[in-house]
């Protein structure tokens, strides 16, 4: 697992997050710890490497 830290797109909070490197692509919702609101995070590794993150707020 590998810790990933970002800015929520809704609070604008770091918040971190554990990230699995086994699977290459990955996009899923998850609750921001601080402010509840839905976040996509999508994002890629490349030979267990993060080369994509993108955390977008979602259309409500």
């Amino acid at each position: 697992m590998i810790e990933h830290f970002f800015g929520c797109p809704y609070c604008w909070e770091e918040i971190s997050m554990l990230l699995d490197p086994s699977i290459a692509q990955q996009s899923y919702v998850e609750d921001c710890e601080i402010c509840c609101n839905p976040i996509e995070i999508r994002l890629r590794f490349e030979e267990r490497e993060l080369i994509e993150f993108d955390a977008t707020a979602l259309e409500q």
